[in-house]
């Protein structure tokens, strides 16, 4: 079983900056995707960003130019850098992967962006 720890969320003002962790329980190369997931209060979870083993990345529209996720295959990590923080960016953050066998969901980490 793959387990999937996120790290970094928290409470930050507008226009600040965070970032992600999510330490994967083994090697991070052997995922087809590594992704992160937001769910905000009352809404339906929501794909943020996505990145190949290779290093390719894809990104909603709402967050391009703002946010950057890479992936560390020494350490099993990925990470997902947030800039000019928004309220609206306020959810809780899930850190996500696939393989052949399976889908894995980090617990989530909280990030409330507010003055």
């Amino acid at each position: 079983q793959v387990q999937l720890v996120e790290s970094g969320g928290g409470l930050v003002q507008p226009g600040g900056s965070l970032r992600l962790s999510c330490s994967a329980s083994r090697s991070s190369s052997r995922f087809n995707v590594m992704a992160w997931y937001r769910q905000a209060p009352g809404k339906q979870r929501e794909w943020v960003a996505s990145i190949s083993p290779l290093g390719f990345t894809n990104y909603t529209d709402s967050v391009k130019g703002r946010f950057s996720i890479s992936v560390d295959h020494a350490t099993n990590t990925d990470y997902l850098e947030m800039n000019s923080l928004k309220p609206e960016d306020t959810a809780v953050y899930y850190c996500y992967a696939r393989d052949s066998y399976g889908h894995f969901w980090g617990q989530g980490t909280q990030v409330t962006v507010s003055s």
